[in-house]
């Protein structure tokens, strides 16, 4: 070999190797040692230790949740680790978490990326720990779903950066959400409490963790185009969500493109509009007996909608569409189908009509609601006074509720059997209800405080 070729030769294998250590330490490892030295136990008693390189936490009865966090704080990050878990329990990785002694004496807070090898299979999907629960079921990510192999290692990645947070399991991409609430925080293996005598003594073991926090944008991964991008950005929308045809329906200040459902002006009181809220307040409990509903000014078909919305105790109300306002002029609400809001623990309403078809998320006195997307599970209400998510799809005439990420109605408005339903219920006057060419999108006023906000729609 000539000088000159050994010349290069040892150039190109000096440059490599410059590159792969480089790379080498762009990654950290996020693996405790044997003392555990760097990380700190929190919530429960759990047992945790340090196995030939692989970390095992094992459950023990009789204690809350449990969590080994490092002791440093991560905002901007990408994380990769292999977890395997015993099928009889559920476990996590908490990301950008706190425990703060003014947020419920110290509880341990924040996003989780789910580890859950139950038939629900909803690992890779984003819960809020202690806080706003479930923000990424994998109801709406069906393949994500399916990623999490039963009795293996399963390899996880986590990509947080800025307000997006996406995950992948074993490749497949489960969750794609968008969030502001907190943007650092500390990382931490979680030891699920657990209830049953036989759940005790039960393992979840992580090993090969690393995590870079460094040029970022050079490791993302594509993003999947079929995964929804979930966002709870408040009254804004994602430039995914532009590009996808999303509006505001609302502006989060004013009452621009909406009037009351009976008067071709905003009610002049009744409807506030303080920080990014938009409230109807408190009458005397009766339905549109204060201000009255209130409609959108333009009419949908085939769309999308999204809102949140926070009910106090014992509220009535409800989110309508297919709204024709001309066909009750007189004393009541507005026609059109209802996606129910009601507190259904306290309000008398919850009761009546036939098998619960007049209680929350359900198709207001025609269909139940019921969880669909886990079944055997119950609807996913986070609670009297919290910011819950109620979505509506409408696309040829078929037709889904949901609430909180889970499907709780589905139905088609041009069948023998919604007009069936039609006929038996309170609806029977109108001809062809529900089966309008399109309506109005309409916010029930019915005598009770109830705040909406991040209102926002797509057509197809």
């Amino acid at each position: 070999m000539t000088a000159k070729r050994i010349k290069s030769v040892f150039a190109t294998g000096l440059l490599l190797l410059c590159l792969q250590h480089g790379m080498a330490q762009d990654w950290k490892s996020l693996m405790p040692d044997n003392k555990l030295k760097g990380w700190e136990q929190l919530g429960g008693e759990a047992d945790y230790k340090v196995i030939d390189g692989v970390l095992v936490g094992t459950t023990v009865a009789n204690t809350p949740n449990s969590f080994l966090s490092t002791e440093d704080n991560y905002s901007d990050f990408i994380l990769e680790y292999e977890v395997w878990v015993d099928p009889s329990i559920n476990s996590g990785v908490q990301i950008r978490s706190n425990s703060l002694a003014d947020y419920r004496d110290g509880r341990v807070h924040g996003y989780q990326v789910e580890l859950d090898p139950s038939t629900r299979a909803y690992s890779g999907g984003i819960y809020d720990e202690a806080r706003r629960g479930w923000l990424y079921p994998l109801a709406r990510n069906p393949k994500g779903s399916e990623a999490f192999l039963n009795g293996q290692w399963n390899k996880f990645r986590v990509e947080a950066i800025g307000n997006s947070i996406r995950t992948w399991v074993n490749g497949v991409q489960c969750a794609n959400l968008l969030d502001d609430l907190t943007a650092t925080g500390f990382i931490a293996y979680q030891v699920h409490s657990v209830r049953e005598q036989t759940q005790v003594g039960k393992q979840v073991k992580w090993r090969n963790a690393r995590i870079i926090t460094e040029d970022l944008e050079k490791y993302r991964t594509p993003q999947d185009p079929e995964v929804p991008e979930i966002s709870y950005l408040i009254n804004q929308l994602s430039e995914t969500e532009k590009r996808k045809g999303w509006r505001l329906l609302w502006d989060g200040k004013t009452s621009n493109g909406w009037r009351g459902a009976k008067r071709t002006d905003f009610p002049e009181s009744g409807w506030t509009m303080e920080d990014g809220v938009l409230t109807v307040e408190a009458t005397d409990g009766g339905e549109s007996t204060g201000p009255g509903d209130i409609v959108t000014i333009d009419q949908y078909s085939d769309f999308e909608l999204e809102l949140e919305f926070k009910i106090t105790e014992g509220a009535n109300s409800g989110i309508k569409y297919f709204v024709q306002p001309s066909l009750n002029l007189g004393e009541g609400s507005a026609i059109g189908c209802e996606f129910q809001i009601l507190d259904d623990e306290v309000h008398p309403d919850a009761k009546m009509g036939v098998n619960g078809n007049r209680q929350l998320a359900g198709l207001y006195d025609l269909i139940a609601p019921e969880n669909l997307s886990v079944p055997g599970r119950g609807k996913q209400f986070k609670g009297v006074g919290q910011w819950n998510r109620a979505r509506i799809v409408s696309k040829n005439g078929k037709v889904s509720h949901w609430l909180n990420g889970e499907k709780t109605v589905e139905y088609d408005r041009f069948t023998p059997m919604f007009r069936s339903l039609v006929a038996y219920s309170k609806y029977q006057k109108w001809d062809k209800f529900g089966q309008w060419p399109q309506g109005h999108i309409l916010l029930q006023d019915h005598g009770n405080t109830v705040n909406f906000r991040s209102i926002k729609i797509r057509e197809f």
